[in-house]
């Protein structure tokens, strides 16, 4: 099993990357603050998880060994595939995820694009006895807490929003109202905590794309 890859990152997209790894090219898929993190030209690492079908061996890359393991046990629950996966650790940190599971909060869980009511108390079932709160909240480690350029990170935010599944328009006002409510978060930069904040706000009161 491939655990980790360390190389060379030779590109970064809006959900995958792919590192120079001695001279082979690995592409791992990832959330948008774990590739945040990656620069191209630079050495990269990422923790992976393999996930094999009967028709592709895919990697999924992660800023540190909790969101991989917080990720293999969601994919443990019915109707959640690799894509809902990395779009629960978009919305929510590992840690997040287990305070939400232990504590039966599903609405937390619907605030994730493509996760509705009947979906989000599935997940409580199956996941209560899975993910124990650890006590403890990372909040600087791994590729997830690198701070981009300035000039770029708000877009990286508004793709990241997009691909997930919210409008341009609606994506630009949730990341402007979150900004203003939270001023400091522009002063930082950091691309994945502007981008929780948001789709925070967003979940509380707008609507994702219909169609996911």
């Amino acid at each position: 099993m491939i655990s980790s890859l360390t190389g060379t990152v030779d590109h970064v997209g809006l959900h995958q990357a792919v590192l120079n790894v001695s001279g082979v090219g690995m592409l791992v898929h990832a959330t948008p603050h774990t590739l945040a993190g990656l620069r191209l030209g630079e050495t990269g690492t990422v923790h992976t998880s393999l996930v094999v079908r009967e028709d592709s061996l895919t990697l999924y890359g992660f800023g540190t060994p909790d969101e991989r393991e917080v990720f293999e046990v969601l994919l443990g629950v019915s109707g959640i595939g690799p894509r809902l996966g990395l779009a629960v650790l978009a919305v929510h940190t590992p840690e997040a995820v287990r305070v939400a599971a232990s504590g039966g909060d599903d609405k937390a869980f619907t605030k994730v694009p493509g996760i509705g009511p009947k979906g989000a108390r599935r997940m409580i079932l199956e996941l209560a006895d899975k993910l124990v709160p650890t006590g403890t909240e990372e909040s600087g480690s791994g590729p997830a807490a690198a701070t981009p350029a300035a000039a770029s990170w708000t877009d990286q935010v508004l793709e990241a929003l997009t691909g997930l599944g919210w409008s341009e328009k609606d994506a630009e006002k949730a990341v402007t109202s979150t900004l203003a409510h939270q001023p400091e978060l522009e002063e930082s930069g950091d691309v994945g905590a502007v981008l929780r904040a948001t789709l925070r706000h967003l979940g509380q009161g707008q609507t994702a794309r219909s169609g996911r």
